[in-house]
């Protein structure tokens, strides 16, 4: 097997707090500095971005999966990926269909916009995209594995915006292909607070809204290639594929 570096929860200038430096070209320069070979695009409630940076990762020889950070009706964030253009599309639909219909203030929020290769705007997204969405994270869970696509509830560990902090514990019959925690803790840590954690895989990742962000919390993926069908196994432990969360001692 083969082991690939991987930051999966990436958010570009599309999202209101994504810094204005993180363009499509400049995350991609610096994943390439960061040694990033997987890179999850998941700017919030929104998955406009992903094309372009897939075609520019390319170039860096980084696959990506592209996807977004879904805020749903419980206020619980949850990142969605998917294999290609076409179930991508189909996902952005269902978000511009029940995303809250609130306009985004700038100076309040940040702006939402979208570039090209060049850094130009080419679009500005009026609608907020942190709002959430009228969906309950069953009928997220339900959309997104109806697309064929990956549901990893995000950040479990954080305070606020997790599927713990809102719910406190895992819904029944909830299916997720992972989930992810941030440096506050470890998957050891959490399944020893919430033992029905443990039949799961773990995912960390940087949740980058600024460059100097990327890469500083990544999973190891040891698997054939990079595949989305290669990551699906992964994250399912199947056929000898693995994940796990990098931590600070085992980056070398």
């Amino acid at each position: 097997m083969n082991r690939y570096r991987a930051d999966l929860h990436v958010h570009t200038v599309l999202s209101p707090c994504g810094d204005l430096e993180m363009s499509p070209s400049n995350i991609v320069k610096r994943a390439a500095l960061k040694g990033i070979d997987i890179l999850g695009v998941t700017d919030h409630n929104s998955t406009k971005h992903g094309a372009l940076i897939r075609k520019l990762a390319e170039k860096e020889g980084i696959f990506v999966l592209c996807g977004a950070e879904v805020t749903t009706r419980e206020e619980i964030h949850c990142l969605a990926f998917f294999e290609n253009d076409d179930t991508l599309e189909k996902f952005q639909q269902y978000l511009d269909t029940y995303l809250a219909d609130v306009w985004n203030n700038p100076s309040r929020f940040g702006y939402q916009v979208v570039v090209d290769e060049n850094d130009m705007i080419v679009e500005e997204v009026n609608r907020l995209l942190i709002a959430a969405i009228d969906q309950s994270i069953d009928e997220v869970e339900e959309e997104v594995h109806a697309l064929g696509g990956l549901f990893i509830p995000a950040h479990i560990d954080r305070p606020s915006h997790s599927l713990i902090s809102q719910l406190g514990f895992m819904p029944p019959g909830l299916k997720v292909d992972a989930l992810e925690v941030t440096g506050r803790t470890t998957p050891e840590d959490m399944v020893s607070q919430f033992p029905e954690l443990a039949p799961y895989s773990f995912i960390g990742s940087s949740d980058a809204h600024f460059p100097e962000q990327l890469g500083t919390r990544m999973t190891v993926f040891e698997m054939e290639t990079r595949s989305f069908a290669e990551i699906k196994k992964a994250l399912h432990r199947e056929d000898g594929r693995r994940v796990s969360v990098l931590t600070d001692r085992s980056r070398a």
